[in-house]
């Protein structure tokens, strides 16, 4: 082993940073953070490091929130208060459930349409096996609330213990409007029931609009539409709408951050001007991974990072070791194999699209990946690390 060689590769840790109100200066807050971690722990930054700071803290520094009435009037004035179709929602108190008091607050009778077995992230209202047993296919059948209980009774999420299609149809009564509930895959299904639909789909929306509007259907919006601008003041995304919101409080959503190009450059700039390292910056939502055991993708913000700096765009340009020690120098073990996959790392092309030696190599955008990693190092509870700082990364076996 030579002396000066690295033994630790890719390292992520979480930053702990004070809780963030707002109108705080997050650029100055994330550096500081940054580099008294780095002093208290005992490590130094270097070049192509990349801080990551999760969207929440962007949004709330941002002030970037909108009250359930905002959300009503958007729907009214853009939706006409009368009925409307709402399809395709996800399954979430958190994500969704607020939206859907702003909403059914805007409307005189919500038609709500559920996908099934689950919703467009995973989580299953009821699994394949049931389908299975029921003789129901789902890309063809539609199901009343009646029919729906009928084959299956009651079925509680396995992770938070709710009844989801209970919970939507209570919570949208509780806000007077009247409500049917319908089970079914095919989004011209709904033109049955409505024509002023609101597609609540999040990454085939675009796809959903465009059935829709080619079936006739009178007004067709997506959650990405409602919000896209200010209501009386409210926050908004112009980008995403409600797309990548979070409940606030009972009566106020956290919309996803707007505008944020900046303040990645700020930060990035700050560490230069204090250590002289290059690092890339980017702002973090959900990552894009699937649980084995509750099926859940994880993604139900409209994209993994939102703003980072430029050397975060592109995809991963590596080798796999395994393939170049298995085949191309299978006759070679120990310093000569080592030396051989050095030489190959050192020599490879800036372009291995196709090369036989990049395949099973991770084909994802560097910032899905990285912001994966860092979704799952900060947690969603109270480990109290918004901001996550990634070392190594864009190192290979020869560094």
């Amino acid at each position: 082993m030579k002396n000066n060689e690295r033994r630790v590769g890719t390292v992520s840790r979480g930053i702990r940073c004070p809780i963030i109100r707002e109108g705080d200066d997050l650029g100055q807050i994330v550096t500081e953070s940054v580099l008294e971690a780095a002093e208290a722990e005992g490590f130094e930054l270097r070049d192509r490091d990349v801080i990551s700071i999760t969207e929440s803290i962007v949004a709330r520094a941002q002030g970037n929130y909108a009250s359930v009435t905002d959300i009503a009037e958007d729907v009214r004035n853009k939706l006409g208060g009368g009925t409307i179709g709402v399809i395709f929602p996800i399954l979430s108190r958190n994500r969704f459930a607020i939206c859907l008091r702003g909403i059914a607050m805007g409307a005189e009778k919500i038609i709500l349409m559920l996908s099934y077995p689950s919703d467009e992230v995973g989580n299953e209202l009821v699994s394949l096996d049931k389908i299975d047993e029921a003789g129901v296919n789902p890309y063809s059948d539609v199901l009343s609330l009646v029919r729906y209980r009928e084959l299956f009774g009651v079925i509680k999420h396995e992770f938070t213990g709710v009844d989801y299609v209970d919970y939507y149809k209570e919570l949208i009564e509780s806000c007077g409007a009247e409500c049917e509930i319908i089970f079914a895959n095919r989004p011209k299904v709904i033109l049955d029931y409505a024509d002023h639909i609101l597609t609540c789909d999040i990454h085939t929306r675009a796809r959903t609009k465009r059935i829709l509007k080619e079936a006739g259907a009178k007004v067709v919006l997506g959650l990405d539409e409602i919000l896209n601008a200010s209501v009386g003041g409210s926050g908004y995304n112009e980008n995403y709408g409600l797309l990548g919101s979070n409940k606030s409080t009972e009566d106020r959503v956290k919309l996803f951050p707007r505008d944020a190009k900046p303040l990645v450059l700020d930060v990035q700039k700050r560490i230069k001007d204090a250590t002289g390292k290059n690092v890339e910056v980017m702002i973090y939502g959900d990552g894009a991974f699937k649980d084995p055991q509750g099926k859940i993708w994880e993604l139900a913000d409209p994209v993994v990072s939102p703003f980072f700096t430029d050397g975060l765009i592109g995809t991963p340009n590596e080798l796999k070791l395994k393939y170049l020690a298995d085949n191309d120098f299978k006759h070679l073990s120990g310093d000569e194999l080592k030396d051989a996959i050095s030489d190959s790392i050192r020599s490879k092309s800036s372009d291995l699209v196709g090369d036989m030696a990049s395949q099973g190599t991770t084909p994802r955008q560097l910032t899905d990946l990285i912001g994966s990693l860092c979704d799952l190092t900060s947690g969603s509870g109270d480990k109290g690390t918004p901001v996550v700082l990634v070392q190594g990364y864009f190192d290979n076996y020869t560094n």
